[in-house]
């Protein structure tokens, strides 16, 4: 790639509308454009674990996630390198042997619950975005996502909010608000904000194309 790639960072708490946002940007500006990384497939792999352990590990916590191979993939498609990134299965705690292939693109859009917790990451984003909602919508989106799109049961669920979720959102996610560029109530559904979004992608890519 002759220009460096515009790094979008997407934040916020579990369940608040990141992907809708994400999904959003996808759609208006083009997804032949933009390099889509979640940076949930970036989970430890921790098959080496029995599965009762794995099921008690503490997911919300920084340490959590391979933010090293992030970055390292990050620098890679900012020099024009495909990266094949991993993929996870949250049925089973466990990475998949399967990897994605993701193309270098004019866009590189992260998202994250965590991904404003670590400066190393922080410092590789030219806009900074942390989608807002209140606690008990997140809450009742997030069972309602791992129950149906996770094959997870309900106490387990909810066990896990109230053991690490929510102290961890209150540690290490809510305090990140401060690093935002923009802060978007209603992800999704605030079409105004998206639109500023969108007409400032465009024009930084005018500006770097140029």
């Amino acid at each position: 790639m002759e220009h460096k790639p515009i790094i979008i960072g997407v934040a916020g708490g579990s369940a608040s509308g990141k992907t809708t946002v994400s999904q959003a940007i996808l759609r208006r500006v083009g997804a032949d454009r933009i390099a889509y990384i979640p940076h949930d497939l970036y989970y430890r792999d921790l098959s080496h674990l029995p599965f009762e352990q794995r099921a008690r590990f503490n997911f919300d916590h920084p340490d959590a996630l391979d933010n090293e191979l992030l970055v390292a993939h990050l620098d890679a498609l900012a020099a024009g390198h495909p990266v094949e990134v991993p993929t996870y299965d949250f049925a089973t705690y466990a990475r998949l042997p399967e990897t994605r292939t993701i193309l270098p693109r004019p866009v590189i859009l992260i998202e994250g619950i965590l991904i404003f917790a670590e400066p190393v990451l922080r410092r590789r984003m030219q806009v900074k975005l942390f989608v807002d909602a209140d606690a008990d919508l997140r809450f009742i989106r997030r069972l309602k996502r791992d129950v149906e799109e996770r094959g997870r049961s309900v106490d387990s669920v909810i066990d896990q909010y109230l053991n690490t979720v929510r102290l961890m959102h209150l540690e290490f996610v809510e305090p990140t608000k401060r690093y935002a560029d923009l802060i978007i109530p209603e992800g999704g559904r605030n079409t105004i904000a998206i639109d500023m979004l969108v007409a400032r992608i465009e024009s930084e890519l005018q500006h770097t194309l140029s």
